[in-house]
């Protein structure tokens, strides 16, 4: 496991993810200031912010909670990411869903192989 969070690429990854959802949530309407726009940018904070704190849990187990549960923010993203474009269509949204698309698998790869570690060890 990496030394740090910071080392992590899905960390990495996430926090540029959560930038471009900041920036493309700049093109939705006033209206949605406290709507829409809010909730994916809490969404998006959610993944590395996750990611961050289990990897500074001092066991296996509970890192792999918080990154079930930053799983869990990014499928709530990916939810959002597809009313905003059908909602607001000056919402261009596919290079962000693609980049959630590379984090959410590489949570996937990362769960499975710290899954299969826990089992491994008992």
């Amino acid at each position: 496991m990496a030394n740090t969070f910071r080392e992590l690429i899905v960390w990495q990854k996430s926090i540029r993810l959560a930038k471009e959802v900041y920036q493309i949530t700049e093109a939705l309407p006033s209206e949605e200031n406290y709507g829409l726009k809010s909730q994916m940018r809490r969404a998006a904070i959610a993944i590395p912010s996750n990611i961050a704190e289990g990897a500074k849990r001092r066991t296996t187990k509970d890192f792999l909670q918080f990154l079930h549960i930053a799983d869990g923010s990014a499928a709530e993203l990916e939810t959002q990411l597809i009313l905003a474009e059908e909602l607001y269509p000056r919402v261009k949204s596919s290079h962000t869903a693609a980049l959630l698309d590379e984090v959410e698998k590489m949570l996937g790869s990362m769960m499975r192989k710290l899954a299969g570690s826990r089992i491994s060890s008992h």
